[in-house]
């Protein structure tokens, strides 16, 4: 995979040129392209930026509005749409020197019928969803950088199936202004790339904020918890090998494990997410449901046909419980310094016809909180395996520490 920052050291150190390298990630799409279809529509030619990300190819996940790029949605409805506006994270992304290298596939909508992305590891491999191409471009090595988004676990659970590093950062750290809306109570903007340590230096410069570039945690002396989430049934072997593999590495670097319980206000939240949800994306694609129903695809259409029975009473208790689900979030944090979770129920799948199951990362968007996954081991069928990181709200910097901690512990998965 490309590091973005490598490349922004070595253009630095003038050892190459924003152009060159900009024309090298165009080069690795144009040959890689063909068989990973991780791109919905791309630009004639990359235009050097200038910032510290100056040099760096970035996919946007195309949902996200670009003005000078279709924003198709993954659908026919919207085929010749193309906005009059960037999104805000667009423009932040060339305010800080990144190049808009094109629009990566998206499910349609960010639901669950599959984009026509492959996994990189195994082209007959789900790359999961709802953010395919931008996790597919990343791990395939076509470019450093890429633009995600999770209402459920469609930024942490593509980049675990493809083995790249991803990072939901807290609730509306990222702006999500011209960006489709699925749900808006959880809809969260994340970003993709080879490791923590780029995620950190990308994240940073977006914003504006050097905190978040924090320097790599000793995990040593570390309390971290460790959730199995039971409320969200049973992981496949492969992720439970993840988890124990990551016990065995933090326990050598002399941290301190707690078991997690399963908290009821947690696992009352957990189940608040989907009526949430329902409420939200019946009002969230009325149009597109009431105008041009049969152009949806088959999932999101039967997913509408069920949603449009949401209640305002039941979306007033789902956010209820939501509430309560925080507080007890906010109580449980200041326990341990992080939290360690499964990143998805184990490899991907072995069909296109699924983008998995984001029942292990749906708690986590629902409490606005930061997580990281980076790929700790390989799989029975030798795909990457993942575990995902959590810090409370807010606590962005500290759970990528800990992430670029862990990196330095494990050998390259990804």
């Amino acid at each position: 995979m490309l590091s973005a920052r490598e490349t922004a050291g070595r253009i630095a150190a003038g050892e190459t040129t924003a152009a060159i390298e900009l024309a090298r990630s165009a080069a690795l799409i144009d040959e890689l392209e063909p068989k990973i279809r991780a791109f919905a529509s791309r630009p004639g030619e990359l235009a050097a930026g200038t910032g510290p990300l100056a040099g760096i190819a970035c996919g946007v996940k195309d949902i996200i509005d670009t003005a000078d790029l279709p924003t198709r949605m993954g659908s026919p409805i919207y085929e010749r749409w193309r906005p009059r506006a960037d999104a805000s994270i667009v423009m932040a992304l060339k305010a800080a020197g990144a190049t808009v290298a094109g629009k990566t596939h998206t499910t349609a909508f960010a639901f669950l019928d599959p984009a026509p992305t492959r996994n990189p590891h195994d082209l007959t491999a789900s790359p999961g969803g709802s953010s395919a191409g931008s996790a597919a471009a990343v791990a395939a090595g076509m470019i450093p950088l890429a633009v995600g988004t999770q209402t459920g676990g469609s930024v942490i659970r593509p980049a675990a199936y493809c083995g790249a590093a991803a990072i939901k950062p807290s609730y509306a750290l990222l702006p999500t202004v011209g960006v489709k809306a699925f749900s808006w109570s959880l809809d969260t903007l994340g970003l993709m790339a080879a490791s923590a340590d780029d995620l950190s230096f990308a994240l940073a410069a977006i914003i504006g904020r050097a905190e978040l570039d924090a320097s790599a945690a000793n995990l040593k002396g570390l309390r971290i918890g460790l959730h199995r989430q039971g409320f969200a049934g049973a992981p496949e072997p492969a992720s439970e090998l993840a988890l124990q593999h990551f016990r065995k590495l933090a326990t050598e670097a002399d941290a301190t494990l707690v078991e997690l319980a399963d908290e009821a206000a947690l696992a009352e939240a957990f189940h608040a997410h989907g009526p949430l949800q329902d409420y939200e994306a019946k009002h969230a694609l009325a149009w597109e449901y009431a105008e041009h129903r049969d152009l949806l695809p088959p999932k999101l259409r039967a997913y509408l046909d069920t949603a449009k029975a949401a209640t305002a009473e039941s979306y007033d208790e789902a956010r209820r419980v939501s509430r309560e689900g925080r507080r007890a979030a906010h109580t449980a944090f200041r326990e341990v310094d992080v939290v360690v979770s499964y990143a998805a129920p184990g490899e991907a799948p072995d069909t296109l016809e699924s983008t998995g199951d984001s029942r292990f990362n749906r708690l986590w968007t629902l409490l606005g909180v930061p997580c990281v996954t980076v790929p700790l081991i390989r799989g029975p069928r030798g795909l990457p395996v993942s575990i995902q990181i959590i810090a409370g709200f807010g606590h962005d910097e500290s759970v990528i520490a800990v992430a670029k901690g862990l990196e330095k512990l494990v050998a390259p998965v990804g």
